[in-house]
């Protein structure tokens, strides 16, 4: 074997005993809360007592937005290699980006006559 696979063996089994150490340290030296009650209540912005349950119905309109935010936020991750390559790709490249925000165009033109971006 050689020498490196040893060293970093060596540091895993290390890091692993470490931190198997301070969980079962913390779990003797730190503090307690015997108080269940406390543990177990609900804490919401400074609000100790909430109003109304928790089983409440959401639009399906928060995800609509969160999805499509998602999905166009995405598009960052692709576009950056490309801005950084434009040189290199040449016009195939910049012809293929124009179908890509073409793509996302439509889908936000169809996110626009769903209604999925206005509030009622």
């Amino acid at each position: 074997m050689s020498t490196e696979l040893i060293l970093a063996s060596a540091i895993f089994v290390a890091i692993g005993l470490i931190l198997t150490c301070v969980f079962v340290l913390s779990r003797f030296v730190g503090p307690k809360n015997e108080n269940s009650e406390m543990k177990n209540s609900v804490y919401e912005s400074g609000v100790t007592n909430p109003i109304g349950t928790t089983n409440i119905r959401f639009s399906v309109k928060f995800y609509l937005v969160a999805i499509s935010f998602l999905l166009f936020d995405v598009e960052i991750i692709f576009m950056f290699p490309w801005a950084i390559n434009i040189l290199e790709l040449g016009y195939f490249g910049l012809f293929k980006m124009f179908i890509f925000m073409g793509l996302l165009f439509a889908g936000l033109i169809y996110l626009y006559k769903k209604k999925a971006l206005s509030w009622d």
